[in-house]
């Protein structure tokens, strides 16, 4: 069974968004991924997508959710910043990555969060190819 991720932040619309995008580009047949807020938003920002699109990732076609969506127990809880707590999610690893929102910035400010988010995925992919199936890349 692959391991369960979800990223968390307030309004799924922004840093969670492209976390997942990027979690189920490199990370398809490693992880089961999700993403949620708490106080979620009507829909994603329309920069997030831009910015993800310029990458070759498209997630327009995810939306917010909460966290009543996700499953009931996680194996890496990963929240976003902005003193996020998911107390009542189980999970074996919960992460902080402390990243600013970018809502309501430049889309310069969108690039930054999402490179960011980028190598943050991707360093979190390595450790669970090394943890759950022993590979080293």
């Amino acid at each position: 069974m692959k391991p369960k991720v979800a990223f968390v932040c307030v309004g799924n619309s922004c840093r969670s968004q492209m976390a997942e995008g990027f979690a189920k580009h490199y990370g398809k047949d490693l992880i089961e991924v999700h993403s949620a807020g708490t106080d979620i938003a009507k829909e994603i920002n329309p920069l997030a997508i831009e910015v993800m699109r310029e990458v070759g990732i498209d997630i327009s076609s995810q939306f917010p959710k909460t966290i009543f969506d996700i499953p009931k127990e996680v194996d890496f809880l990963i929240t976003m910043g902005c003193g996020v707590e998911c107390p009542f999610i189980p999970c074996k690893v919960k992460e902080d990555w402390g990243l600013p929102d970018p809502a309501g910035k430049p889309i310069e400010e969108f690039r930054k969060v999402r490179d960011e988010i980028e190598k943050k995925v991707l360093n979190l992919l390595e450790r669970i190819k090394k943890e759950y199936y022993g590979k080293e890349s």
